[in-house]
């Protein structure tokens, strides 16, 4: 009789205890910079979205989008989606160069992981804003900013939000008023390589529509590379781009962001 057999007919008489034996945790190459954490997993994009791009038959290729990882989209420990992770690269590099200046920063449809990870420190004054969403600082109107003043803000975060406004650059100037002037933003949207300019059409207003022509059901426009970067020089702004140059090649595929990413960085 067999070792494992004995074993087991022990286990079964009750004369021994079964053992469960662990799997040991498969070690992954991964940094998260929004958490901190290493031997992170990163998640795909959920499976949903292909459905609804499938199911209205959107007319644009998703493969040409500038800035998105399908595969490793979010991450497993905090939930901050590969755009957020760009952002706390670049706010790492910012922050390890400012010799602890205070920057009071407007945080525009905040995701939690990303402002977490900014009221960790310390010279970062953090204001979230939005119009719907609850438990923010300020309910806004981006489109309105009445209740800031001038050049309130040395920093703003702007992330997929002009993408849900009729009125995108009278978002952009409000954008540019509550700046300081040596202040700088980051400015995101959802880019389609594949576009010369920017496709939009004001009589497109129901859901199944919106998921056909760009892309989700909230959705007004879809941007051009070159259109978005025109329209925020013309309500003043200078416009810097970061791509996989600025950051590295390890750096990027460390912290789960595609390749084809770039990070959008206005000034005054």
């Amino acid at each position: 009789m067999s070792y494992r057999i004995k074993g087991a007919l022990k286990v079964l008489s009750g004369k021994a205890k079964a053992v469960t034996v662990k799997k040991k945790a498969v070690e992954t190459p991964y940094y998260c910079p929004v958490c901190k954490n290493a031997n992170v997993h990163f998640q795909p994009l959920p499976f949903y979205y292909f459905k609804n791009l499938d199911k209205h038959e959107f007319i644009h290729s998703i493969f040409q989008t500038e800035t998105i990882n399908f595969e490793s989209y979010s991450c497993s420990h905090c939930g901050a989606a590969d755009r957020e992770r760009l952002y706390a690269l670049y706010f790492d590099n910012v922050i390890a160069n400012a010799k602890n200046k205070k920057l009071k920063i407007l945080d525009i449809a905040p995701a939690p992981a990303l402002t977490k990870y900014l009221r960790s420190f310390d010279n970062l004054f953090v204001r979230t804003a939005d119009l719907f969403m609850q438990g923010v600082d300020d309910i806004v109107d981006i489109t309105n900013m009445s209740n800031y003043h001038d050049e309130s803000f040395d920093v703003f975060i702007c992330s997929h939000v002009l993408e849900h406004i009729e009125k995108d650059i009278t978002a952009m100037k409000e954008l540019y008023r509550v700046l300081s002037k040596d202040g700088w933003g980051i400015a995101m949207v959802p880019i389609n390589l594949g576009l010369k300019e920017i496709y939009e059409d004001a009589t497109i207003t129901d859901k199944a529509s919106r998921w056909k022509h760009f892309g989700q059901d909230d959705h007004v426009r879809m941007y051009s590379k070159s259109g978005f970067v025109s329209r925020l020089q013309s309500v003043g702004f200078v416009v810097k781009q970061f791509d996989i140059s600025y950051f590295g090649i390890n750096t990027f595929e460390r912290s789960g962001i595609h390749p084809r990413s770039v990070l959008y960085i206005v000034n005054k």
